[in-house]
């Protein structure tokens, strides 16, 4: 697999065209991971959002992967239909790793969710096909996008977790510009951002501002 810059994941909210533009022009400034997260979607709908979302990224950065949240279904139907998909970020309750991989291919993307020092060090146990090939952690504070119902990590928990694992580990939850100085400097890979991007007036310029 071609070497992913992880130092801005941006995670989609929404689902019209503001969305999709808002994807793309993140990816043209240098997002490296371009998530597609819409829960309130049915799947058929979650998929032509996602197929949106993957063409208008390619376009703007060919390198940009594209990952689904949770679906790994979606992802393999989009990827069946020649989508540029790159794969599927899945939380704890959601299909295996393992499962995922045999669905969607050898060479697809498969993050998970490591919310707990003890989730990242069961990660860093896995091998083989059961491996995530990174994980998300978080969150860094409580955010109203998404309630998980795990206290908050705070700046303090990410050097932790960096070292417990030689996978790639992206923080999330509620980060804002201000955080992405300071969490570079715990070890970890990257952020994850989504109302400071897609809450922007400028996607674009706002995903520029996290990675200058």
């Amino acid at each position: 697999m071609d070497v992913i810059d992880w130092r801005l994941y941006l995670v989609t909210s929404g689902d019209g065209p503001a969305t999709v533009r808002a994807a793309a022009a993140a990816a043209a400034a240098g997002a490296g991971v371009v998530q597609v997260r819409a829960k309130h979607l049915l799947a058929g709908e979650l998929l032509d959002l996602v197929l949106d979302v993957a063409s208008a990224v390619a376009d703007s950065a060919p390198g940009t992967r594209v990952l689904v949240n949770d679906r790994a279904d979606v992802a393999h139907a989009a990827r069946r239909r020649g989508a540029p998909v790159h794969g599927v970020h899945l939380g704890q309750a959601d299909l295996p790793v393992a499962e995922a991989r045999a669905l969607l291919g050898a060479d697809a993307l498969v993050g998970l969710t490591a919310g707990t020092l003890e989730h990242v060090r069961e990660a860093e146990a896995r091998t083989g096909a059961h491996r995530p090939d990174y994980l998300g952690s978080g969150p860094l504070r409580p955010t109203p996008t998404k309630d998980v119902g795990r206290p908050p990590v705070g700046l303090a928990g990410y050097p932790l977790r960096a070292a417990a694992t030689q996978l790639p580990v992206v923080a999330i939850g509620d980060v804002t510009l201000a955080d992405v100085a300071p969490l570079s400097r715990t070890g970890i890979a990257g952020v994850a951002v989504v109302r400071e991007v897609m809450g922007a007036a400028d996607p674009g310029a706002a995903a520029a501002a996290c990675l200058s």
